[in-house]
């Protein structure tokens, strides 16, 4: 045991001479498998930064809320024919019985879009013809999810007397007014009415324009001024509990059935949309991304194990000489390789600690562009280090074993 360890360091100072005799091929190999391990630490770390950011975001968007609205189209096959059916819209009056008889704590609003293509005025100025105008209730505000940055919300008094008054997204408000106006308290021009702004939205950014570019009105006012004749209703809830979201939506699911007149064997023709549905369909796509750069990252670091392999089998022919006089001296062959194999974990663990910096660099930035917090990803560090020594072995075995099994006789004579 005592031979062992003077044995082992004296071949790990071996192969750090020997990385510094070839330092140019042993920088490119390390480089190339830095590269491996910051697509995968990298990419991976940016794509849970974007998972998170989008789970908040989203979250906040009406947190622990869900809504009834009117399922899509469906299909159903009739014998060799397939028929569309296109389910009732959920009218203004059921939305407003299931609001009243709907007694789980919870808070519910009503909600209708009114027009996604409209164009708002405020004096000469006016906004592009992209703004979403809703109708909506008093509760909407909170059960959406939305911040009120100035002003305030709807009353129950100019909702039920369908007053002209709006609250207007960041973004409309910016184009409309500049700096030096405050625009709690002016009138805008919303197709035809004037409107008193009476709150402006705290700001989402580009990453959800739609929330920016968003003006709502009294639903009394909508239903009043903005009439659809195929207008269905949105019907939002959120329980004061987060934890009995799961009964909140099995009880509101039954209420609506009543109201509906579904009979018991007939399947429920409207959709409950939970709050989170979106960010998990966006998360959903994501995962391909991730498979994407998860193959990238596998990809180059094959790359760099084949150039490894090759490093490692030109020391051995260019170190024939040096290999047969060590075994010329006593040298077992078991100690030739593991001097080659040291030789190689070397390289593959300076270029995994080069790649994994690198790695949370490039995730950190994304993180905190997504405004997320600096983060040191344990996990992917020591898949990155495992992944090197997997490397290393996998690409020094066959030469080491090479070296290992070298006539002395002949590599003395070998020039």
């Amino acid at each position: 045991m005592r031979g062992i360890k003077p044995l082992l360091l004296e071949n790990i100072r071996v192969a750090v001479r020997s990385i510094r005799a070839n330092a140019i091929r042993s920088t490119l190999t390390i480089f190339i498998i830095a590269f491996g391990i910051m697509a995968l630490v990298g990419i991976l770390m940016a794509i849970d930064a974007i998972k998170s950011t989008l789970t908040r975001e989203f979250s906040l968007m009406g947190a622990n809320s869900f809504a009834i609205v009117r399922r899509d189209m469906q299909v159903q096959q009739v014998g060799r024919q397939q028929r569309k059916i296109n389910d009732p819209n959920i009218t203004y009056q059921q939305a407003r019985s299931f609001k009243e008889r709907f007694t789980f704590p919870a808070i519910v609003s009503i909600s209708a879009h009114v027009s996604g293509m409209t164009t708002i005025k405020f004096g000469s100025q006016k906004t592009n013809p992209n703004v979403d105008v809703w109708g909506v209730d008093e509760n909407d505000v909170l059960t959406s999810g939305r911040e009120i940055e100035k002003g305030r919300n709807f009353t129950s008094d100019e909702i039920a007397t369908a007053k002209h008054v709006t609250i207007i997204g960041a973004e409309v408000a910016r184009k409309l007014f500049k700096t030096n106006i405050d625009p709690v308290g002016q009138y805008i021009n919303i197709a035809n009415g004037k409107y008193r702004v009476i709150g402006v939205f705290k700001e989402k950014g580009s990453s959800f324009g739609g929330w920016d570019r968003i003006c709502l009105i009294p639903i009394t006012n909508a239903r009043q001024y903005f009439p659809t004749p195929d207008q269905s209703y949105r019907i939002s809830i959120k329980p004061y509990d987060p934890q009995l979201y799961e009964i909140a939506m099995q009880e509101a699911e039954g209420l609506f059935r009543i109201i509906r007149r579904l009979k018991p064997f007939e399947e429920s023709d409207f959709a409950l949309q939970a709050s989170n549905s979106l960010s998990q369909m966006l998360i959903n796509n994501i995962r391909l991304v991730t498979l994407a750069a998860t193959l990238i990252g596998i990809i180059t670091l094959f790359g760099a194990a084949i150039g490894l392999m090759n490093i490692m089998l030109v020391s051995v022919t260019e170190r024939t000489t040096e290999i047969g006089i060590r075994k010329a001296i006593g040298a077992r062959a078991s100690t030739i390789l593991q001097q080659f194999l040291i030789e190689a974990i070397l390289i593959g663990q300076l270029g995994g600690v080069v790649g994994i910096l690198l790695g949370i660099g490039i995730g950190n930035m994304v993180s905190l562009i997504m405004g997320g917090k600096f983060i040191i990803p344990w996990l992917w560090i020591g898949m990155g280090v495992l992944l090197c020594m997997l490397v290393s072995l996998v690409s020094g075995f066959v030469p080491a074993r090479k070296a290992a099994r070298v006539d002395p006789i002949v590599s003395l004579r070998y020039e």
